[in-house]
């Protein structure tokens, strides 16, 4: 008898390339899913987390797809179907981030991010819909402490976290019939390929931030992948529409 909590389990992580989709997307494998690494741009990344989790005996494919655009998300869901006929768990986790101070905020700052964290969400959840078996599945939603907290300069992107949120809520209830329970992941500033790419790494933020941190430092990618690994097993069966902070205490 398998151990593994995800054993025949299909799961598609959206932004798996790199960061905290990755490390998601390579847990989920161990406990034996079969995983799509859906990636926007970075063929290597991608490929590079199909590699390690073949590599170590599990089941993976990297399919292309940038989720801010409509037709793309039908091709994921169509080449996830193509792959292994169905989802048993959706990580919603491709997103952007983008901080800019009101003086700055124009339609194409918010369009940007609100196509992809908010729209792309939706449409990945709606076309991952139809493949989800009858006994149900998990859909686990990335979010931030942001769509609370009070970060300046972070206006369209909070906004972004805020309606996430407010989407886990809504499909939890719409979609509890078909035993297909949503929640949302939020985590506080987590070290990642994004995180060095802004500026963030060392910076005046992170030490206040830290500071800020009941547990005195900020996460890592596999801070979070253990909680979507629970909220996509049966460990979790009777929980939907909650949001987990996971931030080392900080609010």
């Amino acid at each position: 008898m398998s151990t593994q909590k995800l054993a025949g389990k299909v799961a598609v992580v959206t932004g798996a390339s790199k960061g905290i989709g990755a490390s998601i997307a390579k847990h989920l494998a161990a406990e034996g899913a079969a995983v799509v690494v859906n990636y926007s741009s970075s063929k290597a990344g991608a490929d590079k987390v199909v590699a390690e989790i073949t590599g170590s005996g599990g089941k993976a494919v990297a399919v292309q797809a940038d989720l801010s655009k409509p037709e793309e998300v039908t091709k994921l869901f169509t080449e996830t179907k193509k792959a292994y006929g169905k989802v048993d768990v959706l990580v919603n986790n491709a997103g952007i981030y983008e901080m800019r101070p009101l003086e700055q905020v124009d339609a194409d700052h918010f369009h940007r991010q609100f196509d992809l964290n908010v729209l792309g969400l939706i449409l990945a959840s709606k076309e991952a819909l139809p493949l989800f078996p009858s006994e149900g599945g998990s859909v686990i939603n990335i979010s931030s402490v942001v769509s609370t907290a009070r970060f300046p300069g972070s206006v369209a992107y909070s906004a972004t976290k805020g309606a996430v949120d407010a989407v886990t809520r809504v499909l939890s209830a719409e979609l509890g019939s078909r035993k297909i329970r949503v929640n949302t992941i939020n985590p506080g500033m987590v070290e990642t390929e994004g995180f060095h790419t802004a500026g963030i790494g060392g910076s005046e933020m992170q030490t206040a931030v830290e500071a800020q941190t009941p547990l005195g430092r900020i996460g890592q990618p596999q801070d979070i992948a253990g909680a979507a690994v629970f909220l996509a097993s049966s460990d979790s069966s009777w929980i939907t529409g909650e949001t987990f902070v996971i931030s080392g205490g900080m609010r």
